[in-house]
């Protein structure tokens, strides 16, 4: 939380805000009781650098890192059983705040529409972002010297995207509460697109965050431009396309 504050001194806050705040879980050393997956090498980095706090045990900055997140990456997903996966999401999703994604991933890998354009401007929502421990805290800074035995692939197989193509709708209102609902029910990540409405000349922009959904009239539609709902929807692998598509479809 200090780090986010910071962006609201005169001198940041004019210029820059905080899109999201990514914690970035080691999800096999979590599971194996431990905060990082090299906990002598942390401790060590600490120790050396003065801006950097030595005291705070770094379970406790684990607790203030998952509350303060707007996302958090499970990494080294690939190592986990699936039951160790399932029990691990569900503590983090327990312990976070309403509406936090959590996502897995192996070797970091994550397609940037999933990261970045969340639009939180979590300088602004400090107030639901309460510490667990009361104390100066800094991002964990892990170093892992371990490698695996095998090779996996990479890339970000792991996630799915598709477009929705539909007709114009006839309530925004109606719409984004339909988009907010799908979302939930299917755990997906983004969904980003434009709308149609009917009697309406202006092109309706949609944005959804996890269950948060945001529209605005952005421009005109052009003289013999198509007037339907495009929709792109973003998820980890194994969304089910076709009740989606079937849900948003009007």
């Amino acid at each position: 939380q200090p780090l986010v504050r910071a962006f609201n001194w005169p001198e940041i806050s004019t210029r820059v805000t905080v899109d999201g705040v990514v914690t970035v879980v080691d999800g096999k050393a979590v599971v194996d009781g431990q905060f990082a997956a090299n906990v002598a090498a942390v401790d060590a980095q600490r120790a050396q650098d003065d801006n950097l706090d030595h005291e705070t045990p770094l379970s406790e900055l684990f607790d203030d890192q998952i509350a303060c997140a707007d996302m958090i990456v499970v990494n080294k997903a690939d190592l986990l059983t699936e039951a160790e996966s399932a029990a691990l999401v569900t503590d983090l999703r327990k312990d976070s705040r309403d509406g936090v994604q959590v996502v897995k991933a192996t070797m970091g890998a994550l397609p940037v529409d999933v990261l970045l354009g969340q639009g939180m401007g979590a300088e602004d929502d400090l107030g639901s972002r309460h510490e667990v421990h009361h104390h100066h805290h800094h991002d964990d800074d892990e170093d892992d010297d371990h490698h695996h035995d095998h090779e996996h692939e990479h890339g970000h197989d792991d996630f799915q995207n598709f477009v929705v193509n539909t007709g114009e709708i006839t309530d925004p209102a109606a719409f984004t509460a339909k988009i907010a609902d799908v979302i939930r029910t299917h755990n997906i990540l983004r969904l980003k697109g434009f709308a149609a409405v009917a009697g309406k000349p202006m092109r309706l922009t949609i944005q959804a965050v996890g269950p948060r959904v945001d529209s605005y009239f952005d421009r005109p539609f052009a003289a013999g431009e198509d007037r339907g709902t495009t929709l792109v929807v973003i998820g980890q692998a194994g969304l089910d396309q076709a009740a989606i598509t079937k849900a948003l479809t009007v």
